[in-house]
This record gives structure tokens, sequence and C-alpha cells, in this order.
């Protein structure tokens, strides 16, 4: 595929920007005098939020110097990443960790695979490029557990200075204010959508789902097209290392391919100082001012816990020396467990599944995106209904029953109890969403695509995806050994407790009633999975849910931003307790899981704290 587009002589306006003019380095170079040992900021990660962090302190502190350092490799001209119609597959390849989990027990030990970005801009340059916020309690509740000045108030604005919206003519988002237009980031709501998604509005609002077209203000509760992170002038990805980077001066430096090994830390007057940084080969870089680790909420445990952070049973498990106890690091791990639905389109409709197995018609359609005209390779996903359950299982109270027994048993968790009130307060009930639907065109479910020498080979598919917006598990993130190579522990517990399991139950036959209820209806001729010969018994579904849910690839929480007592690792100003420079940049302090797609928070908070690390050195 990339050498196609090469011969088609594709020319991209932000490609020409160089890795020299970036001043991007494949690594570390000491050899011609351009490397130091030392920098004011080092940011470990360059992914969506550590490039946003690095590139506003260049921006705001002129006279500071700061290094990037990312494991992966630069890749502005990957294909792959750049071809809207093309995300998804750098999923496992050498731009992806891979982290895989421990077996889980509750899903038949299946193990799960969580997918990070491993290429500078990180998971931006691997997502779905999905571009939506939550509602404005979910931003107000993470002030509400202890973080002052942390709300909807302060995150719109903070999203909005990221963002660059493009509203279509006729406009699909009809509000004026919610989003912001001279940001680094694109969005745009896409301009092709596929016919057989045109009834989903319809079809939503036939079950009682009301239209939102203003689902960018702070109100995302019901049906409608969202944006994706598109730039407009050629319908490229637009993300965080070809956006942000640029932004910054001469005194931003980055290195990738070079991976970090732990914060070295040192105590002065009873708090401890981080000095820099040692590698993975060994060789340490120090800094004057302040380390901020932004390596996501995966990697982020693994680093600090190396450095002596953390549980004092983790780290001496791991034979590593305990410098500050913080048993709250690589806790409170949370995601959007999902499940999905596969239906067999009417052979008077094109879904994105031609793409992969039709090369004449897949090589027309890249000639066409090359050219800037419309093109099957333009599609991201544009249709989703985010739900409260009275819309999805009436007035059936056994989900919030379920839910009170569950945080019953979680030792007065601050987390818990703030979402068992989204479920209870009846000011919550019709303005946070419980659920989300994604319609996916094309098959995206786990029983494959049918085999080349199947009779089902060459039909279309269409995909609705459900995923539960609070699930009450927690799961964990943690070193198993003090190699910094290895991959820690990681523990999604989808499905580990009754409410998330019975939710996603809900979710999984709400997705047949959608389906089966017109005008979408009308598209299509079989449910290809599950199958109606397969799953009907409430057993059935259960059954279907354990064996099929998987992650929506949004973790967050495990070094959250919350008071230490309440199993906090950093404070609101996203200073790790008990240091004085040593800060959590990322989507890892998000201390509750918004009804949201987590990359324009991430960036927002990413600008948050570059202003709040500026304002501390001006």
């Amino acid at each position: 595929m990339g050498s196609a587009l090469r011969m088609l002589g594709t020319a991209l306006l932000y490609l020409t920007l160089t890795t020299t003019a970036l001043n991007i380095l494949p690594g570390r170079d000491s050899s011609n005098g351009t490397d130091t040992s030392c920098y004011d900021f080092i940011v470990v990660g360059g992914g969506t939020a550590g490039n946003t962090v690095a590139a506003r302190l260049s921006q705001y502190l002129p006279n500071s110097s700061v290094l990037v350092i990312e494991a992966g490799p630069y890749a502005p001209g990957e294909d792959r990443i750049n071809v809207p119609g093309l995300k998804g597959t750098t999923l496992g390849t050498k731009y992806d960790w891979n982290f895989t989990s421990i077996p889980q027990p509750q899903l038949f030990n299946r193990i799960i695979t969580q997918n990070r970005g491993k290429v500078l801009g990180g998971s931006s340059a691997l997502n779905l490029l999905i571009w939506d916020r939550g509602s404005k309690a979910e931003y107000d509740a993470w002030a509400e557990v202890g973080n002052l000045g942390w709300n909807w108030e302060s995150m719109d604005a903070a999203m909005s200075k990221a963002e660059n919206f493009s509203n279509p003519a006729p406009p699909i988002y009809t509000g004026s204010t919610g989003y912001g237009v001279a940001g680094p980031i694109n969005a745009v709501i896409n301009k092709f959508v596929p016919a057989q998604q045109n009834p989903w509005i319809k079809t939503l609002e036939n079950l009682g789902v009301p239209l939102n077209s203003e689902w960018l203000g702070g109100e995302n509760v019901g049906v409608a097209y969202h944006a994706s992170s598109i730039d407009p002038a050629h319908y490229n990805r637009s993300y965080s290392a070809v956006e942000y980077l640029p932004r910054g001066g001469p005194n931003l430096k980055v290195w990738t391919n070079t991976e970090v090994a732990t914060v070295n830390l040192v105590k002065q007057d009873g708090c401890y100082l981080a000095t820099g940084v040692t590698l993975l080969d060994g060789s340490v870089v120090n800094a004057r001012k302040e380390v901020i680790v932004s390596g996501g909420t995966i990697k982020n445990p693994q680093i600090l816990e190396l450095s002596g952070i953390g549980s004092s049973a983790i780290l001496a498990a791991a034979g590593i020396a305990q410098k500050i106890d913080l048993p709250g690091l690589g806790e409170n791990l949370q995601d959007h467990p999902r499940i999905q639905a596969s239906y067999q389109l009417k052979s008077n409709y094109t879904s994105f599944d031609r793409l992969r197995h039709d090369p004449p018609y897949a090589a027309a359609q890249l000639a066409l995106w090359v050219a800037g005209n419309l093109s099957a390779y333009d599609y991201a996903a544009s249709a989703y209904s985010y739900q409260s359950w009275s819309s999805i299982v009436g007035n059936d109270s056994s989900l919030v029953e379920a839910a009170k027994s569950v945080v019953a048993t979680t030792e007065n968790n601050v987390v818990d109890k703030k979402k068992l009130e989204f479920l209870t307060n009846a000011k919550y009930s019709k303005t946070i969403a419980q659920a989300e639907l994604v319609l996916s065109d094309g098959f995206t479910g786990t029983r494959g695509y049918p085999a080349a020498n199947s009779t089902l080979f060459g039909a279309g598919f269409e995909t609705i995806i459900g995923a539960l917006m609070h699930p009450l598990a927690r799961g964990y993130v943690h070193i198993k050994s003090d190699n910094a190579s290895e991959h820690p522990a990681y523990n999604p517990a989808f499905a580990s407790n009754e409410y998330d399991l019975q939710g996603l139950i809900a979710i999984a036959k709400y997705i047949r009633k959608v389906a089966t209820t017109a005008p979408f209806s009308d598209a299509w001729l079989t449910e290809y999975e599950p199958g109606f010969d397969v799953v009907q018994t409430d057993e059935q579904w259960k059954t279907y849910v354990l064996n099929n849910t998987q992650p929506f690839y949004h973790p967050v929480g495990t070094c959250a931003m919350l008071p230490r007592a309440d199993g906090g690792v950093v404070s609101p100003e996203l200073m790790v307790y008990d240091t004085t420079n040593l800060r959590v940049v990322d989507a890892s302090i998000i201390p509750i899981l918004v009804s949201a797609h987590p990359q324009t928070g991430i960036y927002g908070l990413a600008e948050r704290a570059a202003e709040i690390i500026a304002a501390r050195w001006k």
C-alpha cells in the first residue's frame, strides 16, 4: 500500500516538514556535538500528551530547553497512519506496544490485547480518529473528588485550545460554541458516509433517542454524526507529532527509538527531586527543572515503580528499594469494555469490506484519495449514539441495584461512589451516558471476515459496537520484575463484577434491537455475528459477552489525580506525591473515565498541564 501511494506521487503539505526542521533525532546522538546530557525539561514519551506539553513548554518558556524521549520511530510518511481508511492497520505492528493481559478467569481465561502507540505521536497516530467530549457533569466530578480547578469549564477551554473544528455545509453541528477553531488538531465531520449508514439517526429516533447536534458543548447524550481528527485540507490524520511538534521552537529536541528505564530521584529536604532519567542502555540524561512522565496508562506505572515509587509489596517482590510509598500507583485502571454484532448487507450496498477483498476497487479508491477526490479511503466512523440506561432497559432497575451491591463492597472508594451517583442521582439520569453505540462500516467483530473459500467471501457487512461508559471494574498495571524491557502485568478486569457483566449483556441485546428496527433493518440480510441461531437465551447472551468482550482501547487512571488517601498518585498540579519536580501528564492521571473517546480530553489535559508548569517557571 505504501509503495502504491508513492507511485501515485502523493505530496502532502505537512510531510514537507523534515526531521531536521523539527529537530528530531533517530536516537541519542552525541557523535557530532548535537547532544547534551542536560535539559531543563525532560518529557518521557512522545505521544498525544507528551508532544502537546513539550511543544507548549517550548513556546511558553523559550529560554528553557525541552527534550522529548520517544521509544518508537518517527513515521510522518507512513500511509497506514496518514490515510483515514487505513486506520487500524498499524495495530500489532512495530508502531504498537502490544501489551497483553494476564489470563482473565471471568472471561474463560482469555488474554486481552491492549494496543498502545509506540511511535512519535503515540496512540494519536494509531487510534480510530474519534473526536468528541463527555458531559459537563463528568468533568466537574474530577473537581468533586478532590481536584480543585479540574472541571468542565477549565477542560472545555483547554480542549478548545487544542482544536480546529470544521463544520460541513450544510452544518451537521448546529451549536455556535463548544469547540475551538484555531488549535493544532484538526477535527471534521466525515465527508464520506456510506449509504447504509444513512438510516442510523432515524432508526435511533424511532427508538426514542433524541437527535443531538450540539454534542461538543457538554451534553453528549443522543444520536449524532461526530467528528474525526482529520485535516480537511488533504484528508490525512491530524495527530500530535505532525501538528504540535512543528509549533515548538529551536529549544525543543526529540529523540526517537530511545527508551527510558527509570526516573532518577534524590532525597532533598524530606521530598524527592527528579534529577533526570536513566535510559534502557544505562546512560543518564539530567534535568535542571522537571521530569514529565507521559508514557501512557500502561507504561507509566512500570517506569515509576522501577524508580522506587509505589506499593511496598509490589516493589519488594521485584527487588526494588522503595523510595516513595504510593500504593495507588498502577491501581484504578479503567477502560470502556465493548461488545459488538455484525450484519450482512444487501448486495446493493458497498461496504468498507470491499477495500480489503477487491484490489482493483481499492486501487481506484486510493487514486481518488491521492487526487483529493471523494474516496472510500476518506472513511472514519461517524455515526454514534450516547445513551442513558432508561433508553436501553426502560424502567428496569436491576442494573442500578447491581451497581449498589458492587459499590457496597469497595471500601468507600471515591471513584466508585461517584459512578454510583451518576446512576442514582436524578439530575444525571438524562445527562450522563451509560452506554455508547458506534456504527462501524465493514466487519469489525471477533469472528473474522469470511475466508476466501467461503460462500460469503466478498459480502459486505456493517458492525454495531457497544461500550459500557462507567464500568465499576478497576484493574491494575504493575511490574513483574526489575527488568525494564519486560512488559508489566496488565489486568483490565473486564466484566469482573455483576454490574459490568449485566450492563454489557444489556448493551448486546440492545444492539440487536437497533439492528432489527426500521429503517436500519432494511439494509441487511442476516446477523453474521453472533447469529440468531447462536444467541437467543439469557445464558447464551452471557456466554457471548464473556467470549467476545474486548477493550475500546481507552485505558486511564493508573496514576490517578486523587487525594493520596483515596489512592491518588498525583496532585491537582500533576506532581507525584512526595516529589518537587516530577509530574505525570497523560490519560493515566484521569481519575474517572468519562463517556467519550479520550483523545480530545488528553489533548486538553496536556494543554492545562503546560500552563500549570509554565506558570511555575516564568
